[in-house]
């Protein structure tokens, strides 16, 4: 295969995976029962605060890449470059996709909590389908728990949940303390950390390997 053609493919899964990823958080938050833990810590610092999802998402990953040169007690200037980089596209994505589903009703009844927040948990396992198919650089948060998986000899599962665990609850913490309320996190969070594994563990299974032979097919030559 041309080596141009492949690397399109990949970028094409990852970019539209980021997307997707971010478009399942933005719902998760019209839904309006807590959001997902990987995005709680943006989301708590985007209520504190006042300012965009976006930009709240890029400071967070910033952390999670300091983070990860603390564990390290070393500076990957190439690979943090590229996180960065990552982090800037998925606060984006936040952004525009906020503004997208800007014009949706809000949720006020259950059925219409119930549908966002399924249409959250779906697209983000979708989402992640795209984004792991791809093979490309991590995000920031997903690097930051290979390297607790690595620093502690943990299995990369324990790991995320341990990751999970922490970021719940200093966004708990956090607006417990400005804001007097559970305000980012809620019974969602607790359906999205168990939920989006389940449907994205369906997904790879049933559509990964479709998806490897359409872009990785005929990579030998």
């Amino acid at each position: 295969m041309n080596r141009s053609i492949l690397t399109a493919k990949r970028l094409i899964l990852y970019i539209i995976g980021i997307f997707f990823i971010a478009l399942g958080a933005t719902f998760s938050i019209l839904a309006n029962l807590g959001v997902s833990p990987v995005t709680s810590l943006p989301y708590a610092f985007a209520l504190i605060s006042g300012t965009s999802m976006g930009v709240m998402t890029v400071l967070a990953n910033f952390l999670f890449i300091i983070i990860q040169a603390i564990l390290l007690k070393e500076i990957k200037w190439r690979n943090f470059s590229i996180q960065i980089i990552i982090a800037f596209a998925f606060g984006t994505f936040m952004d525009v996709t906020l503004w997208i589903t800007s014009f949706l009703p809000e949720a006020r009844s259950i059925w219409l909590i119930a549908l966002y927040l399924l249409l959250s948990l779906v697209i983000v396992a979708a989402g992640l389908l795209f984004y792991f198919t791809a093979k490309l650089p991590i995000m920031p948060y997903d690097a930051l728990t290979y390297v607790v998986a690595n620093k502690w000899k943990l299995p990369f599962g324990k790991a995320k949940i341990t990751s999970d665990l922490l970021n719940v609850m200093i966004s708990l913490i956090l607006c417990l303390l400005a804001l007097h309320s559970f305000g980012a996190i809620g019974i969602g969070t607790f359906i999205a950390a168990y939920g989006i594994g389940k449907i994205t563990g369906i997904f790879l299974k049933k559509f990964q390997p479709a998806l490897q032979q359409w872009t990785f097919k005929g990579q030998e030559g």
